[in-house]
């Protein structure tokens, strides 16, 4: 949620940030003009309450003659007052939900423009020359059934489309990158957090995810939960309504969860293996800060990231993502995208989100200060998921349909050097 006072001062920055997400800049004026009747409803409704409070004192001090005309228009007031607050609810509730329809600010040199107007920020690693190598790379799929490590036969038959099993060494394979991961984070003064899949709406919407990608999202209507996509949503939720100390630093958590997403309006677009599928497992790092100290965080978090990506020794870029692109809650988003052979493509393995204040003021989350509470920052990033083992196949194969495991990721394996083909 966008700072109401800010946004009455210097409305000319939320209508530029809604340009360069390609949004509609009127919200901004739909939204002040909602906040200007609800404030004047609101003061009509306190001056109407004062005088009410007059006049009821005015009973009884009226004689008994005159007490029935008091009482009448005691009464008569009464529901005038009531009306007027009733008006003013309503015009809190239609600003309330014009608020929740806008977006976070983008900050200050986030690229505008669309999904393909990102700026690559840097390219790190050299793709493997497979045809100097005297071999075509497989796919991740094949290279999947040969270990048998991936099953999407069997997925599809007890799930449908876009489920699959990971089974021998591709569940071996997923633990031991997300156990690298949670080594990673713990390292880095995380609190490693096993979460809950399930949240209420207020914690869905509070984090922004119930907004224009709500479709993406499974709801359980017999419950009313909602199935999470990533631990972000959970640990947001974590603090919600709380006052923090950040005295000490910033509050971090590395989340550990089943992610669930519909992949609404996907249609026909990575179909193929487990690139994009409906369930598949994540570690999430999770940060509350200071406001002043989110950029850097953000910095930490991108940093975090890289060195999760040196360890499994992929070639990647990192890409400072449009506004038109970023989420809703987020101001600023950088990704890490590996390169993947087969296709001869960047493929995003990891995103990271500074959400500035725009999720801690719509879940109440504050922190304490010399001068009084105030909101926090919260900021987020991928350090591994299911996704990984699509690139680490196909960057790490061998001529014979093996797969080398990198060395950084050999400690979580058991000491294993190569993936070997089973016997088919």
């Amino acid at each position: 949620m966008i700072d109401l006072k800010s946004l009455r001062e210097d409305p000319d920055v939320a209508r530029a940030s809604q340009r360069a997400r390609g949004a509609d800049p009127e919200l901004v004026d739909r939204v002040l003009d909602a906040d200007e009747s609800r404030r004047a409803l609101l003061a009509a409704f306190e001056n109407q309450r004062a005088e009410q409070k007059v006049i009821s004192k005015s009973v009884g001090k009226a004689s008994p003659e005159e007490r029935p005309a008091v009482l009448a228009k005691a009464k008569a007031f009464a529901e005038q007052v009531k009306s007027a607050e009733t008006e003013a609810n309503e015009a809190q509730a239609h600003l309330d939900a014009l608020l929740a329809t806008l977006p976070n600010l983008v900050l200050d040199g986030v690229p505008p423009g669309g999904e393909d107007d990102y700026v690559v920020l840097r390219t790190e690693g050299t793709p493997r020359d497979f045809a100097a190598e005297g071999f075509t790379p497989a796919d991740h799929l094949d290279l999947g059934q040969r270990l048998g490590a991936i099953d999407t036969e069997r997925g599809a038959k007890v799930s449908g489309a876009r489920f699959y099993y990971l089974t021998g060494v591709g569940a071996q394979l997923e633990l031991a990158l997300l156990n690298a991961a949670i080594a990673k984070a713990t390292s880095a003064g995380f609190t490693p957090v096993i979460t809950p899949t399930l949240v209420k709406p207020e914690i869905m919407a509070g984090t922004g995810f119930l907004g224009e990608h709500a479709d993406e999202i499974y709801h359980l209507p017999a419950d009313d939960l909602y199935l999470v996509g990533t631990s972000e949503v959970a640990l947001a939720g974590y603090h919600s309504g709380e006052i923090l100390d950040l005295s000490a630093g910033p509050k971090r958590y590395a989340g550990w969860s089943a992610c669930y997403r519909r992949e609404a309006g996907s249609y026909g677009k990575d179909t193929r293996g487990i690139i994009r599928v409906h369930q598949f497992h994540k570690v999430e790092m999770f940060s509350y800060v200071r406001i002043e100290d989110a950029a850097a965080e953000h910095e930490r978090l991108l940093a975090w990231e890289e060195e999760m990506l040196a360890l499994v020794e992929l070639p990647y870029r990192v890409i400072d993502t449009a506004a038109g692109d970023l989420g809703t809650s987020a101001a600023r988003k950088y990704d890490c995208e590996a390169w993947l052979p087969t296709q001869e493509r960047y493929l995003e393995l990891t995103s990271t989100s500074n959400c500035t204040t725009y999720q801690a003021r719509r879940l109440g989350i504050r922190e304490r200060t010399e001068s009084g509470n105030r909101p926090v920052a919260t900021l987020n990033g991928t350090l591994g998921t299911t996704r990984w083992i699509v690139a680490l196949l196909e960057n790490h194969q061998l001529p014979d349909g093996s797969v080398r495991v990198p060395e950084g990721l050999r400690p979580f394996l058991g000491g294993r050097e190569v993936l070997e083909p089973v016997a088919s």
